[in-house]
């Protein structure tokens, strides 16, 4: 894409009426936004004794389930407890501790799974059909409403590292999930942020959202864009059509359907970027038994691509530095071309 076609642009300040944050946008520190491209594949394949191949269950932690659930050496999706957990499930939840000055701690109890998203090594979730990207989901879902037993559990993370410079300590392609006896800070962030919306307006921030030409695609059920405040460039979001706060409540129909729109966005980024290095997350409620928390807030999937570090001045004010203008990065993801 030419220079000429997109607007010279002066630097602006955005609040991301989402997560109640600012971004400042500054075109001068990049060079043009369809020459941003990651430096090096994400993602090297190497096989060498991979305990997520087939034929290697028995390098591995236990396992929860497979999908198949009959399977044997076929199976497609395996679910498993994380080798090196970052809480434990062995542990019983304790209150807090406070010590003199005010600190607060509880046991690090929690449960820290593992999503295998195939059993071939070099297939990452791109390459699967939209219906098997929904089975991946559906297997998160399943794990998701298992753990909900748990009294405990307050708040479940999905999210997929893809590359290093991401978190992903294995090229294998899959994702995690965090369950914790709390709501992290920056997810109450968040929810108040929709509630106080929903209070001043009587609308979803989300339902509301008029995407125009920060739209990238649609499917049925689902919505992809740039967030008008988009922390990082050419970051993603993709919605729900339908209001609704849980991810887990998602149907078979809605997954699969979600799988098409979610393989096709992987596929336009990948593309346009070369292989980045990314995060994917979904970003859903806690588990609460307070109804009136449904109607402000709604679940979605952002992907952050790493295409810069993090310096100084984002770790002590919280507010990115974003070189390219949602608008703009729309309008390159929206041509890029996918041959099938």
């Amino acid at each position: 894409m030419a220079d000429a076609e997109l607007p010279k642009r002066s630097p602006e300040l955005r609040k991301d009426k989402i997560n109640n944050k600012w971004v400042i946008f500054s075109p001068a520190r990049s060079r043009r936004p369809s020459d941003l491209k990651a430096k090096s594949n994400a993602n090297p394949n190497n096989q060498t004794s991979c305990p997520f191949c087939a034929g290697h269950e028995h390098e591995c932690a236990p396992e929860i389930f497979r999908v198949p659930a009959n399977s044997t050496n076929d199976w497609k999706i395996r679910v498993i407890q994380n080798l090196y957990p970052a809480v434990s499930r062995e542990l019983g939840f304790e209150n807090n501790r406070v010590s003199g000055q005010g600190d607060v701690a509880v046991s690090g109890f929690g449960f820290h799974d593992v999503v295998i998203e195939s059993p071939v090594h070099h297939v990452n979730l791109s390459d699967l059909e939209p219906v098997q990207v929904g089975e991946v989901l559906l297997a998160s879902k399943k794990r998701i409403e298992q753990l909900r037993d748990f009294d405990s559990i307050k708040y479940i993370q999905v999210f997929k590292n893809h590359g290093a410079s991401a978190g992903a300590s294995m090229s294998h392609s899959h994702s995690q999930i965090i369950a914790l006896p709390i709501v992290p800070p920056t997810v109450s962030a968040r929810l108040d942020s929709m509630t106080e919306y929903y209070k001043q307006t009587g609308k979803c921030s989300l339902c509301d959202i008029q995407p125009n030409e920060l739209l990238i695609d649609e499917s049925a059920h689902f919505i992809s864009l740039v967030p008008f405040a988009a922390t990082f460039a050419f970051e993603i979001w993709i919605i729900p059509r339908e209001h609704s706060s849980h991810f887990h409540e998602i149907d078979r129909e809605k997954a699969i359907d979600l799988g098409g729109l979610l393989k096709l966005m992987l596929l336009k980024m990948s593309l346009q970027l070369n292989n980045p290095p990314f995060n994917l997350l979904i970003h859903t409620s806690p588990f609460q038994d307070d109804p009136s928390y449904a109607p402000s807030t709604h679940w979605f999937i952002q992907i952050a691509p790493h295409l810069s570090g993090v310096g100084g001045f984002e770790i002590a004010t919280g507010c990115y530095i974003n070189p390219v203008f949602p608008e703009d990065a729309a309008k390159i993801l929206r041509d890029v071309r996918i041959s099938n």
